[in-house]
């Protein structure tokens, strides 16, 4: 039996942690100060950023948002409480959408 939990380790937050990376990439941030946001190492990022690490699948308008917040935060220095809330829904959201996502992707 695997518990939501185990699933949000092995799969969802390496997808969340690629998809920030990617748009703070995005941003105009090096990546190594994308790694430092996210307390990561470069080499992570950049296995995010070229694919190679964090599940590429479609996701959701509203996990796009989520993302898009996240990474607005993030730019801004939130506090970490804020962080923590917008990732844990970003988590939710995917898993009540699993591998059926009706919109959106990459």
């Amino acid at each position: 039996m695997i518990f939501p939990c185990e699933k949000a380790v092995w799969y969802h937050l390496p997808q969340i942690r690629a998809d920030l990376a990617i748009e703070l990439v995005k941003t105009g941030l090096t990546q190594s100060q994308a790694a430092k946001k996210l307390g990561v190492t470069p080499a992570a990022v950049s296995q995010y950023i070229h694919k190679k690490r964090g599940m590429q699948l479609l996701k959701s308008i509203n996990y796009r948002k989520e993302i898009d917040i996240a990474v607005q935060k993030i730019l801004e220095d939130a506090s970490s409480n804020d962080l923590h809330r917008i990732v844990c829904n970003c988590c939710r959201l995917l898993q009540e959408e699993g591998e059926h996502v009706v919109c959106g992707g990459d």
